[in-house]
């Protein structure tokens, strides 16, 4: 039988394929863009009008209003666990109908390996090339794992998804079923880039010489700094998001990946989001290189590069250095994602800065996101321990080898100056500040 005949006996449509659908049954997806919204949404509407009950759908960075997050009055029916928990996984985290697994974005290859079988995988990828691949587009993560530990393997066809040329691939005959369905990749929305996002940008960009490998997360400061980073030369990247701002640094000439110790003039990501214009960088782009995140995310591997720099955001800092970048107080907003790996790999590179930067202030300036303490419930994401460098619009706090004293001391100068006065009280009552 050749490929493409192999491709017509699989060929179905996701209501015939949700007739599949068990109870008990557990169901994979990885990150956003690659996820199978047809699949899904015929799934739940199988699970509406039927007695099956005890589904679970695993998912990460969750971009699409999925039925299970959505309707609450699927909970028991129907329920997600989302490894990141962001978009409707949120709310639905939040209101007790979904759930959320806690861990190190680099470790969930790891943990599926071990704890985890899954029913079915379901994976978004690019039409069949004449070698009878599938590309799984944007995507690297976590697939390879749950593609190992799946009984079947249903992917949805977009002919909108990339062929990254550099990334993970599914023979036709690894899958059990085939549904195609066109649809325009999620985007995230334009950025604004504000005064204080472009102000932070340019103090980091300042502490980033020729010959640096970045790493960007996700917002409007990470962007900023991206696009101060222009005028700088044989910029190199390995980072867990590839981003708009990357494409626009290496279509600028300033980032080659020349002076990289590894994957020498490749760009290392695990996985992209962004723009319509990122989906058509990757498309055939051989310069574009997506690895299973337990190896990119890897602190090891990410500091065998010189000069190794990340750029990651907060929600508060306290006056030790704690970071909290995944909840406000218990609420939860998302997970800790590969922040700390970033931190611990850019601080034992060779040459290597980390920094974790926000806006100083929030709700319209007041409330500081410098506190005394974190606001309690707050979960910890990178320990005073690990951090390096913070940021605001007011400057620059090293807090690495630091004494508590020095921190305060530090924090409170790039503080927004309403809130100063009371954080320096608020160190001298817990005696931190000599």
């Amino acid at each position: 039988m050749t490929y493409k005949e192999m491709y017509q006996t699989k060929l179905t449509t996701a209501e015939k394929l949700a007739e599949s659908l068990e109870s008990g049954w557990v169901l994979g997806m990885d990150s956003g863009p690659s996820q199978t919204p047809g699949i899904m949404k015929a799934f739940a509407q199988r699970v509406r009008n039927t007695d099956i009950a005890g589904v679970k759908v695993q998912t990460l960075l969750d971009v699409y209003p999925f039925e299970f997050y959505a309707d609450d009055s699927l909970a028991g029916k129907m329920t997600g666990y989302s490894w990141f928990s962001s978009g409707g996984a949120r709310k639905a985290v939040n209101g007790g109908w979904a759930d959320f697994i806690p861990g190190y974005y680099r470790d969930i290859p790891g943990i599926i390996r071990r704890d985890y079988e899954y029913d079915a995988f379901c994976v978004a990828v690019s039409p069949m090339d004449k070698h009878g691949y599938f590309s799984l587009g944007n995507n690297a993560s976590y697939a390879q794992a749950m593609t190992d530990k799946s009984k079947r393997i249903y992917i949805e066809v977009n002919d909108r998804q990339p062929r990254a040329v550099c990334g993970t691939q599914l023979h036709i005959s690894q899958v059990d079923a085939i549904v195609e369905n066109s649809f325009e990749l999620p985007v995230l929305p334009p950025v604004v880039l504000d005064d204080v996002s472009l102000t932070i940008g340019g103090i980091i960009a300042e502490q980033i010489g020729d010959g640096a490998c970045i790493q960007l997360g996700i917002g409007a400061i990470p962007d900023a700094t991206g696009m101060a980073l222009k005028a700088k030369h044989d910029l190199g990247i390995h980072t867990e998001m590839f981003t708009d701002s990357m494409v626009e640094l290496i279509e600028c000439g300033a980032v080659n990946n020349s002076r990289k110790q590894i994957h020498r003039g490749k760009s290392i990501t695990t996985f992209a989001y962004g723009s319509k214009r990122i989906y058509d960088f990757i498309d055939d782009n051989p310069g574009i290189e997506l690895l299973p995140v337990d190896y990119v995310n890897d602190p090891a591997v990410i500091a065998k590069n010189d000069n190794m720099v990340s750029i990651n955001a907060a929600l508060e800092v306290d006056l030790m250095g704690q970071v909290c970048a995944e909840s406000v107080g218990t609420k939860h907003m998302s997970g800790s994602g590969g922040q700390i790996d970033y931190v611990r790999g850019a601080c034992q590179s060779r040459g290597g800065k980390s920094f974790i930067a926000f806006s100083s202030t929030a709700k319209g300036g007041s409330i500081s996101k410098i506190k005394p303490i974190l606001t309690p419930g707050a979960v910890c994401t990178t320990s005073k321990n690990d951090v390096d460098y913070i940021v605001t619009e007011y400057g620059l706090a090293k807090l690495r080898g630091r004494s508590l004293a020095e921190r305060a001391k530090q924090l409170i100068a790039i503080a927004h100056p309403d809130f100063r006065d009371e954080l320096r009280f608020e160190a001298k009552q817990r005696g931190i500040m000599l």
